[in-house]
């Protein structure tokens, strides 16, 4: 067994642009209050996430109202190189849980065809 510090152990297995976008896949209509908490992670740095996935096309929001809502889309490839193939759709069906009666996981609400 390896004598390595906790923190020099410590991975996982999702980033946090990942963790960003399952929790707005779940709930387009979240608050990025509430998306920090959930992802553990400052208001500022969810912020930085959904700007970075909106420039690189993964997520598109519109202002309705005083709340932002959110789409994923969902036909965009991984970005990866090592990822190539899967689209985010496939990434989120794999991450998020069906529900008992067998349907979609994500609302349909969430998810847009990639502009191009």
């Amino acid at each position: 067994m390896e004598n390595g510090t906790s923190a020099e152990r410590q991975w996982t297995f999702l980033t946090n642009h990942a963790r960003v976008l399952v929790q707005i896949a779940r709930d387009p209509g979240i608050r990025v209050r509430d998306i920090a908490t959930c992802c553990l992670l400052t208001e500022r740095a969810v912020q930085r996430i959904i700007t970075d996935l909106e420039q690189a096309g993964y997520l598109s929001h519109e202002r309705r109202g005083r709340t932002n809502h959110y789409s994923v889309l969902a036909t965009k490839q991984l970005r990866h190189p090592a990822d190539a193939g899967p689209t985010v759709a496939e990434l989120l069906a794999v991450l998020l849980p069906r529900p008992a009666d067998g349907r979609r996981a994500l609302p349909s609400t969430a998810l847009e065809p990639t502009r191009q």
